[in-house]
């Protein structure tokens, strides 16, 4: 049986009356730039989110640029993120200005650890991007408590996180901002390039409007140098159908990640995802891990099974990011998992018949 690692023509076709439908509404009222769509979609997205305020922008990086420059990130500043991630996490602290210092993780969640952050902290930190990694929120609670201990400012990366919660709370409501991406593969993905940013802060929405649409938010007034980064009307009124299922779809990835975890939990030296207590997971990826990862993947790809790592090199020992001259032993965690982690095909969609045709074919090398 071949299993992808993601279906997303599937995906459409059991809402393809609906996505059609939005498609050709756009098109008939031109509206391809902002709009109605866009408009409508902004609030329906703050209102899944709860908060006050939406802005949309063309995708998840230019969100976090867009975010930190309304934050007022200096040069000479210092940002904290982790150190598993993806580059755009990492790189816009870089082009807004900042200095990234990057910070271990927690062994079983992948998600920063608030230690490493309170001993990261300088005279010259300005503020904490943490990640809710896969889908699994980071340790809200013990980040804000360092933020408001050294007032810090707080950027939630959520763009893996829709709709995971933290004891009962949305990701996304934490800190002062939020980004989210809806890159096609995502929870909620559009059918190109698109991301959001969200915030409870009036102030802090219209400066990232206007730096997202060329610095004014009526046309010819240009009050700041922005630049372009406009959520297009197609884009906007597909997220809004997929919208409307989106708590489904996150429903059947937990059902999902529940029978891979009760079918491989047992597995020699195999490790499923580690949920850690008051956190809701939505399993943007299942990711296991295994101390013979690359022979792992090659046997499940000649199986048909694709897989995928996410990601095979941690942030730090990135050639980018030699300038830095970090050190394995400063981030053990990150290192450690960089040659282990797999993620699993993971969709809203998969059959138990897939994920059983999975969780065998794991079985199988787990005896060889």
């Amino acid at each position: 049986m071949n299993v992808p690692f993601a279906d997303l023509n599937l995906q459409y076709q059991t809402v393809k009356d609906e996505i059609d439908q939005a498609i050709a509404s756009v098109i008939r009222d031109s509206a391809f730039i902002r709009g109605p769509y866009v408009d409508a979609f902004e609030h329906e997205f703050a209102e899944a989110i709860g908060v006050h305020h939406c802005v949309s922008c063309a995708n998840g990086t230019d969100a976090l640029y867009i975010a930190m420059r309304a934050l007022g990130v200096t040069a000479g500043a210092e940002v904290i993120t982790t150190a598993h991630s993806w580059v755009s996490t990492s790189s816009m602290i870089t082009h807004s200005g900042a200095d990234v210092v990057f910070c271990d993780t927690d062994a079983r969640t992948f998600t920063i650890d608030p230690v490493a952050i309170e001993n990261a902290i300088t005279p010259r930190t300005v503020g904490i991007v943490p990640v809710h990694l896969y889908g699994q929120p980071a340790d809200m609670d013990a980040i804000m408590a360092i933020a408001r201990k050294h007032k810090l400012w707080v950027l939630e990366d959520c763009a893996q996180a829709h709709l995971a919660r933290y004891r009962e709370q949305q990701v996304g409501t934490f800190g002062d901002v939020a980004t989210f991406s809806f890159y096609p593969g995502k929870n909620l993905g559009a059918m190109g390039d698109a991301g959001a940013i969200v915030t409870n802060d009036a102030a802090l929405a219209s400066r990232m409007a206007k730096i997202a649409r060329h610095g004014g938010l009526t046309k010819h007034q240009h009050e700041i140098e922005g630049i372009n980064s406009r959520l297009d009307g197609l884009q906007a009124a597909i997220l809004s159908a997929k919208l409307r299922h989106l708590s489904d779809w996150t429903r059947a990835r937990r059902e999902a990640a529940a029978k891979y975890d009760a079918g491989l939990h047992q597995i020699e030296d195999l490790i499923v995802p580690y949920v850690a207590s008051a956190r809701e997971h939505v399993y943007h990826l299942y990711t296991i891990q295994h101390p013979r990862r690359d022979e792992l993947a090659q046997h499940l790809n000649a199986n048909g099974v694709q897989t995928a790592v996410n990601y095979p090199t941690a942030l730090p020992f990135l050639q980018s990011y030699e300038r830095l001259h970090l050190r394995p032993e400063q981030f053990p965690n990150a290192y450690r998992h960089q040659s282990r982690i797999l993620s699993l095909p993971m969709f809203a969609e998969i059959t138990p018949e897939q994920q059983s045709a999975v969780i065998d074919l794991v079985a199988k090398f787990g005896q060889s």
